[in-house]
C-alpha cells in the first residue's frame, strides 16, 4: 500500500473514531403495571430497571469522560464559553440522573400496586 493510500485510510479512521465512542442514551426500562402484573412480570421489570440503571451509570461515566476529553482538547476559551459549556454539561448530566430517579420512583409505585393486589 502506498503512502498516499495509508494516509487516506488513517484520516478516514480518525474521522470515524469520535462516532465510535459517542455516548448513547439508554432506552427506557420496561416497567410492568403492578396492578395487573404477575410475579414473573414484576421480576422481569425489576431486571429491566436494574439493567437500565447500569446502562445509565455507564452513560454518565461516558459523558463525564467525553467532557474531560473535550476540555483537555481546548486551547483557549473565554470565561463565557467555559460557563456555557459547563452549564450545558451539567444540564445533560442532571437530566440523566433525574430520569434515573423517575424510573426508580415509577417502579416502586408499581411494586406497591402489585403488593396491594395481594400478591
Amino acid at each position: 500500500m502506498n503512502t498516499l493510500k495509508r494516509a487516506a485510510l488513517a484520516a478516514a479512521i480518525m474521522s470515524l473514531t469520535p462516532m465510535a465512542f459517542a455516548c448513547d442514551y439508554p432506552s427506557k426500562a420496561d416497567i410492568p403495571n403492578g396492578a395487573t402484573a404477575s410475579k414473573d412480570e414484576m421480576l422481569a421489570g425489576q431486571r429491566s430497571v436494574k439493567e437500565y440503571m447500569a446502562r445509565m451509570e455507564a452513560y454518565l461515566a461516558c459523558i463525564d469522560q467525553e467532557e474531560k476529553d473535550s476540555v483537555a482538547a481546548i486551547d483557549e476559551q473565554s470565561d463565557e464559553e467555559e460557563t456555557n459549556r459547563e452549564a450545558a454539561f451539567n444540564k445533560k448530566y442532571n437530566a440523566a440522573v433525574e430520569e434515573m430517579e423517575l424510573v426508580a420512583a415509577r417502579f416502586n409505585e408499581e411494586v406497591r400496586a402489585y403488593k396491594a393486589q395481594g400478591q
